[in-house]
């Protein structure tokens, strides 16, 4: 783990139009910043960054979130990835902590290796590129695939010489150690000799998300019958397998936008796509596709389109892992190309233009073509046409999230027409199937977790709120994330000469009681333990940028909007004023045409950037929390008065609830409107 220290680091020197101006091209507006979301297609912009509250917005989308939260989003990082991320550009020494004296290891191995690859794939480019036996072998044969030189650079593509230890010595003599060497499969023991593992072989680096080299790909130049044609790096601390896409860290941009992942078998499909300027496009390595590797499409689109050989062994790989991505939610499409080409030759022969014209008018769906091959392979034989049944309804049956379930309608219809058979037969195989895969996830769920649930079932099965209560709720929400809201904005700001305004909120709010929203809870249980160690940390920073991703998302929600009312935004949009949804669209439009313009003086009728109201929206807060507490004693001394008392008792309570509306109408009058029924 990256330790707090080097975190704050980190926080101190963040700056969001530095970051986010390195991927938007933003204008200033008022005291905001303006321009196209990365995160959806729009022509007009409508992307704001708050450097004053260090967060940016969509309002076309919705998305927001502050410096971190825009790296993890836009380059598909973990959250300490996004902090080396940060590190590395602001020159921020990172300081690990760990658990134990393992995990330390296991850390400092991974390091390791990832250094030695770093090393040697700059070996095998100098020897590629520099070196006679390099340009004579490795980069005429990358020539000759019709790479340009550089596209060679681009996926830093090397070779391996043919003497028996040069990168081995070359390493041992940089002080690399001969364990980690063997370790990352650069290095092979053979009778207690090292040699070289990939001599001779042309060299693809595999890169992981953040462009770190996680192993090779080394392809055989010569015949030879005994060696393979491929040997890959053994699976380490950082090399594994079933979790790699080749060429995803130079495609993920591209997927993004194109909102589809184009997913080729080999290196050099991926690399002669991407010289043709086809960049969302990764590869599988000819395994079998695996559910983190369908995960991690997952992460840039739901759209994949699997690009395979035409013959039998393309359509057999590419039938594989079919389930497993329809359980992932991913919409699968299949293009096989024709006549014994792959993509790399046929992007080569035909062109970008064509090839992607080809893909867009070739694609297959999935499932049916699953149907269509197992049907060819079945025959006349009725046996097998009724395992093609079970397959398919088994198929269908993974198709399990509920949004999709309108199509998997369709496919058993679909299915049902084209094997000549009752749909409502293949609707119940397909219940079966379903039935089967939850009983089966039911018997490994433990015992209490499964009355649990069932107890959680029969208590929503009770439930029945009407519509005043929702919306009650729903008040209720609001004015306790506004309380969060002004702690995290407010907060160490003076409420007068004596106390801060947090200490007077916290002095008003001693316990959680009058709370119900649960991450409201969390904060102000942070803030508490703030103002007794290090009030000097309670900024909204803290919270903004808190490890805890509930503390840092509540916080940039709670701030995403990068203004403060004016009257006017008051007087049209507020509860009170019979809030009209036309009114309001027509105001929001007024107001995006202001920023885009910079019309400042259409802004100033919207905002008042410098107006500070935190007295007034303290007192509203205090007074709200006041009136909801009150209000639940006068329901709860309500419930008292229908039970059975003596007089003396009947006459206390009638006075406690005197008292309570006296109160009621008094905290009412202060606040202006009547804000609880």
């Amino acid at each position: 783990m990256i330790s707090q220290q080097t975190i704050q680091q980190i926080l101190g020197r963040i700056d969001i139009l530095d970051i986010v101006g390195e991927f938007v091209k933003l204008k200033k507006r008022g005291s905001n910043y303006l321009g196209l979301c990365p995160f959806h297609n729009e022509k007009t912009p409508s992307f704001i960054v708050s450097p004053g509250k260090e967060i940016y917005k969509c309002f076309g989308c919705g998305k927001s979130g502050n410096s971190i939260s825009f790296v993890m989003e836009h380059e598909k990082y973990s959250y300490v990835d996004a902090l080396k991320w940060l590190a590395n550009r602001y020159g921020v020494e990172i300081e690990e902590t760990f658990v134990s004296d393992q995990q330390r290891q296991q850390y400092q191995t991974a390091d390791s290796l990832f250094i030695i690859n770093g090393f040697a794939q700059q070996f095998f480019a100098d020897q590629l590129f520099n070196t006679e036996e390099g340009q004579d072998i490795g980069l005429a044969y990358f020539k000759e695939r019709g790479f340009r030189e550089e596209i060679i650079r681009k996926f830093q593509l090397g070779y391996s010489p043919e003497r028996r230890d040069a990168f081995t010595k070359e390493a041992l003599s940089k002080q690399y150690t001969a364990e980690l060497l063997v370790k990352t499969g650069l290095v092979a023991n053979r009778n207690d000799q090292l040699m070289d593992n990939y001599r001779g072989r042309v060299i693809f680096p595999i890169h992981n998300h953040s462009g770190k080299v996680l192993g090779f790909g080394a392809r055989i130049l010569k015949k030879n019958d005994r060696a393979p044609k491929y040997i890959n790096s053994p699976e380490n601390e950082i090399y594994l397998k079933s979790r790699i896409l080749y060429g995803s860290y130079f495609a993920r941009t591209a997927i993004d936008k194109a909102d589809e992942c184009l997913l080729v078998e080999g290196y050099t499909d991926v690399i002669s796509l991407h010289q043709a300027g086809i960049e969302n496009v990764v590869a599988s390595g000819g395994t079998s596709l695996t559910p983190d590797q369908l995960r991690l499409v997952k992460k840039y689109t739901n759209n994949l389109t699997i690009v395979y050989d035409g013959d039998n062994a393309g359509i057999k790989a590419a039938l594989r892992g079919l389930d497993l991505a329809l359980e992932e939610g991913l919409n699968v499409k299949l293009v096989l190309i024709p006549d014994g080409e792959d993509p790399d030759s046929y992007v080569n022969k035909v062109g970008a233009s064509k090839f992607t014209q080809f893909v867009n008018e070739n694609k297959k769906d999935f499932i049916l073509f699953q149907l269509e091959v197992a049907l060819k392979d079945a025959g006349g034989d009725s046996i097998k046409k009724a395992d093609v049944v079970n397959k398919m309804a088994e198929t269908i049956s993974k198709i399990n999230k509920a949004e999709d379930f309108t199509k998997q309608q369709d496919y058993i219809k679909q299915t049902a027409e084209i094997l000549k058979i009752e749909e409502t037969g293949l609707h119940s195989l397909v219940n079966k199937f379903i039935r089967d895969r939850i009983a089966t996830q039911e018997r490994k769920m433990p015992f209490e977790e499964a009355r649990a649930h069932e107890e959680n079932a029969k208590q929503a099965e009770a439930t029945n709120y009407d519509d005043a209560t929702f919306n009650l709720l729903f008040k209720d929400e609001l004015q306790e994330r506004e309380v969060a809201r002004i702690l995290i904005e407010h907060g160490v700001k003076k409420w007068n000469d004596k106390k801060l305004i947090a200490e007077y909120i916290l002095e008003e709010i001693p316990d959680e009681s009058l709370i119900d929203n649960a991450e409201v809870i969390l904060l102000i249980a942070a803030f508490k333990e703030l103002m007794q160690s290090t009030p000097e940390l309670a900024t909204k920073n803290y919270f903004i940028y808190h490890p805890d991703t509930k503390l840092s998302t509540l916080a940039v929600s709670l701030l995403n909007f990068p203004h403060d009312q004016s009257d006017r935004w008051k007087s049209e949009f507020s509860q009170n004023s019979g809030f009209q949804q036309s009114l309001f669209q027509q105001s929001y439009e007024d107001f995006m045409r202001a920023m885009r313009k910079d019309n400042e003086a259409e802004l100033n009728n919207f905002l008042k950037i410098d107006e500070d109201r935190s007295d007034v929206e303290v007192d509203s807060a205090i007074m709200y929390l006041k009136l909801r507490k009150i209000k639940r004693m006068l329901l709860e001394n309500q419930a008292d008065l229908e039970k059975p008392h003596t007089t003396e008792e009947l006459y206390m309570l009638h006075q406690t609830h005197e008292h309570l509306k006296k109160m009621e109408i008094e905290l009412t009058r202060n606040m202006g409107a009547v804000v609880i029924k």
